[in-house]
């Protein structure tokens, strides 16, 4: 009775934690006024032999952790692809914890395997995919891609999974991306053996598409050399700028040469659940696989992150590999253990599960819509202010922009935007990141936060106007 008691106080202090912190996030800086080695100068050297009480742990949260963080749940986090995590996921959380079952095999938690079948089955439909193809959850889309190529590299029929890739004759095994395309995939292609050298950046148009007849040009000149293409990659929403690859056309090229497509959605594909966006998907159906991330802008907490595939045996023969041990005696059943290198995984279908009842698909349609008419609004206010434009299109809740006076070269223009932003994250008040498009410097305004209201966007603009005016 006594432990009882006291889990039931300490999750207590921690619930009222939580509410406080939701109440105004706001409060706290964005990004925290720290230096690194900070934390670890206000921590002990080493463990403690006893057992302290849970009110000076949570105290030392509280002064140690929470004034060193950078809070993602801030309204005013507008870096990278701002994200954030509704509270009922939180819930569903704390009860995956609690339960801490390692959903590998169906028999090690029957209803975490069944539950992600479900949920991925509700969010494929949601998104428009063949009700055919298989969802996955892994923690990123970098793993997600990962996967992705492993199966494309075991469609090859080169037995590398038998015999490798060292100590024998293997053609040179290409991948085809952009300049836009997200470092992941080149960082998948070094841990498979396919090396830097052949990831092959295709030609973009000049809104930072691939180009389809520059890759069909791509593919052809490796078969002419002796390579095998191995995978495409095309994206719908690009880290930089979100601009979004052609997929259909790129997707006739992949049929043509026989090569496998994957569509890296991460951020944008969670949009086409709104029926006005479900272009953004347009010839997916013909890819291989793709990969969204429910908590990039769907408000499930990191890390949840959903790979589609159409023929889910080409992952199973890339990776399964059952010992003894393993072994059980149900059939037609899924152990997604055999779905890519992680044996234990975490219950993470459970907190999408929530975020989908609690919201419903209509809820999370209204908040989507709304992230993205205030990016049109902030867009609009960037081209309205002398001095000031917008660097490419902004379809989503991404806005890329800069401070550009006249009489300035691009040196010039790229040291006081890189100035104005630090400046702006350094007021603690708001947190931006930035980029390059062809070759400019560019500011990133990422609207995506569950908590952001227009008053947050437009406080965002004064501070980015006061700072700029300082540095002029």
């Amino acid at each position: 009775m006594e432990r009882q008691g006291a889990l039931r106080d300490e999750f207590d202090q921690v619930a009222a934690w939580i509410a406080h912190y939701f109440e105004h996030p706001e409060s706290y800086r964005v990004m925290p006024d720290v230096r690194p080695g900070d934390v670890v100068a206000a921590l002990p050297a080493s463990a403690p032999e006893t057992g302290e009480p849970f009110a000076t742990i949570l105290a030392d949260f509280e002064r140690i952790v929470v004034p060193a963080t950078t809070h993602w749940n801030h309204p005013r986090f507008f870096a990278y692809f701002a994200t954030s995590a509704a509270p009922a996921a939180i819930a569903a959380e704390a009860l995956a914890a609690t339960l801490d079952v390692k959903a590998m095999l169906w028999r090690t938690s029957p209803a975490a395997t069944e539950l992600e079948e479900v949920t991925m089955g509700w969010l494929g439909a949601l998104l428009g995919l063949p009700p055919t193809w298989t969802g996955i959850i892994y923690d990123t889309a970098s793993i997600g891609g990962f996967t992705a190529l492993a199966a494309a590299r075991e469609t090859l029929g080169l037995a590398i999974r038998e015999e490798g890739m060292t100590g024998r004759a293997l053609p040179a095994l290409r991948v085809y991306v952009t300049s836009e395309t997200h470092s992941h995939v080149e960082k998948a292609a070094i841990a498979l053996g396919i090396g830097q050298r052949n990831v092959v950046r295709v030609p973009v148009d000049g809104e930072l598409r691939m180009r389809a007849d520059a890759l069909r040009e791509c593919i052809e000149n490796d078969r002419n050399d002796g390579k095998v293409p191995m995978a495409i990659v095309a994206t719908v929403g690009t880290t930089s700028t979100t601009s979004v690859d052609p997929v259909r056309s790129i997707a006739a090229v992949a049929r043509e040469f026989g090569v496998w497509l994957h569509v890296d959605a991460a951020y944008a594909g969670i949009a086409a659940i709104i029926p006005e966006f479900r272009s953004l998907l347009d010839g997916v159906e013909l890819a291989d696989s793709l990969v969204v991330n429910p908590h990039k802008w769907m408000f499930v907490p990191m890390d949840c992150s959903a790979l589609f595939v159409r023929d889910e045996s080409a992952v199973r023969r890339a990776f399964s590999l059952v010992p003894e041990f393993l072994t059980t005696p149900e059939a037609d059943v899924v152990n997604y253990m055999d779905y890519g290198l992680q044996l234990g995984r975490r219950f993470r279908a459970l907190k999408l599960w929530f975020v989908l009842r609690r919201f419903g698909a209509q809820g999370i349609r209204e908040k989507l819509r709304g992230h993205i008419a205030l990016a049109q609004e902030f867009a609009a206010w960037v081209r309205d202010e002398p001095g000031w434009e917008v660097l490419a299109p902004h379809p989503l809740s991404l806005v890329c922009f800069r401070h550009a006076p006249p009489g300035r070269d691009e040196a010039a223009l790229e040291a006081l935007n890189a100035a104005i932003m630090r400046a702006v994250n350094a007021t603690g008040e708001a947190f931006m990141s930035h980029t390059k498009i062809a070759g400019k410097y560019a500011i990133r305004l990422a609207i995506g936060n569950l908590r952001t209201e227009r008053s947050d966007v437009e406080r965002a603009w004064q501070i980015l106007r006061r700072e700029a005016q300082k540095l002029v």
